[in-house]
């Protein structure tokens, strides 16, 4: 077996088991630059087409857990076959997206990767994929639950009303109630209202 070239040679680290095989194949068949990032907040994974010399580029967050890792990945690698297929001339997540992106799910569930709540969830998803990594609500609440845990860290949907919470660049809030799909929540040092989607990692405060 030809010897794996950086960073795929500490991919497997980053999927669930059974996964590394199917995933190296479609990484070397395509040509794909991959590339595993720090954490970013707005995103979970970006693609970038090939253009003059250069190949199919896809990233990844490194802090996810291994499933939000490989959906995450499969979703990027979607973008990837259907800009092959259709080239810029249909929208990002359009009916075409969603027909790729339900494939290669599909692909990875039959072989039993996913614990039985997230094949759940996921199953769910193949019906309307959702357009952004972060979209569908149900399955990161699922995902969730195979994170990490960190002291003091929790969803906002997880805070009752009137807790203080703070989020990077060590401001602070207190959460408010539930307009629809999100919290009001107002910033202790300016007064001003801010909507926070409830799964929204934030971290526990104690005092102002």
């Amino acid at each position: 077996m030809p010897k794996e070239e950086s960073p795929l040679i500490g991919l497997k680290e980053y999927l669930p088991d059974g996964s590394f095989e199917a995933v190296l194949h479609y990484l070397q068949h395509h040509k794909v630059q991959l590339t595993i990032t720090k954490q970013r907040q707005s995103i979970l994974g970006d693609y970038r087409h090939a253009h003059l010399h250069k190949k199919h580029r896809i990233s990844v967050n490194g802090n996810l857990n291994k499933f939000s890792f490989l959906i995450t990945l499969l979703h990027e690698l979607a973008h990837l076959f259907t800009f092959e297929l259709y080239g810029n001339k249909i929208g990002p997540h359009g009916k075409q997206w969603q027909n790729e992106f339900s494939k290669i799910l599909a692909q990875f569930l039959r072989i039993k990767i996913f614990p039985a709540d997230i094949e759940k969830a996921l199953l769910k998803t193949l019906q309307r994929p959702a357009a952004s990594s972060c979209g569908d609500e149900n399955l990161l609440r699922v995902l969730h639950k195979y994170d990490t845990k960190k002291d003091g860290v929790l969803l906002v949907e997880q805070l009752i009303d009137g807790q203080l919470f703070s989020i990077k660049g060590n401001r602070t809030f207190k959460r408010g109630e539930k307009i629809r799909k999100r919290y009001k929540c107002v910033e202790v040092k300016t007064g001003k209202l801010y909507l926070f989607s409830g799964l929204y990692e934030v971290t526990v405060r104690n005092t102002e």
